[in-house]
């Protein structure tokens, strides 16, 4: 099921009905009331949110599904209209898994929305877990604990980790995590990279170091980290 959170009823209508012809299931709502109304009944595959709308704003809405545990991993897409560097950024940062400048083509967001769910289905490694020093992430469960503590991780953030410990040794450049993680190359907005690095280490606490700054290429987990 995806949902879909656009005040536009013509394009909420064309969404959906395009949805439903390309082997999803999805419903629209055209204010944030109606999908926590919906949220409480089922959980999504996806959510497309657009920015302006009736009651809270896309971004307010993010930041709540990315706070809330029962939601923090559902994969969104922004549809907006606005198109500037900052407001990609600031949903980006937020936790959006990628963003949409209206207007756009249905072919356009079917692929994307495709592109999106292969990425957030399938887990690297070949075990139940990985480690790196005190971390621990659980693929099966979605869960990460730094020194036996559960920590809650956004899905970018849960991405980014799983990338960085299962390339340890190798350091991965702030463009191929770009490319890597939200899907396509976000042209010089290594900004939310760096958000992401910095928020991620933050919530390890004293294993926030396991993740290494690369001066002027990216970061990395070395591989003495990670065979401990």
């Amino acid at each position: 099921m995806i949902f879909c959170v656009e005040d536009d009823m013509g394009i909420r209508e064309l969404v959906v009905y395009t949805l439903n012809n390309s082997g999803f299931d999805a419903a629209g709502f055209e204010s944030g009331a109606g999908l926590w109304e919906a949220l409480a009944e089922q959980t999504p595959e996806l959510i497309l949110l657009d920015i302006m709308l009736p009651d809270e704003d896309g971004v307010t809405i993010l930041k709540k599904l990315r706070a809330d545990t029962a939601t923090r991993m559902i994969p969104v897409i922004m549809l907006t209209a606005r198109g500037t560097e900052y407001d990609k950024v600031m949903g980006l940062d937020s936790g959006a898994d990628d963003y949409i400048t209206k207007p756009f083509g249905m072919t356009e967001l079917i692929s994307r929305i495709r592109a999106v769910l292969r990425r957030t289905r399938n887990d690297p490694g070949t075990g139940d877990a990985v480690r790196a020093g005190g971390v621990v992430m659980d693929l099966r469960a979605h869960t990460v604990t730094s020194d036996g503590d559960e920590v809650s991780l956004t899905l970018k953030e849960y991405e980014l980790l799983l990338m960085l410990i299962t390339n340890a040794g190798r350091v991965m450049s702030r463009d191929i995590l770009l490319e890597k993680i939200w899907g396509y190359e976000y042209y010089g907005e290594t900004r939310t990279v760096d958000v992401h690095i910095r928020t991620l280490r933050s919530k390890l606490g004293n294993n926030g170091e396991i993740i290494e700054t690369v001066r002027g290429v990216g970061y990395r987990v070395s591989a003495a980290v990670k065979a401990q």
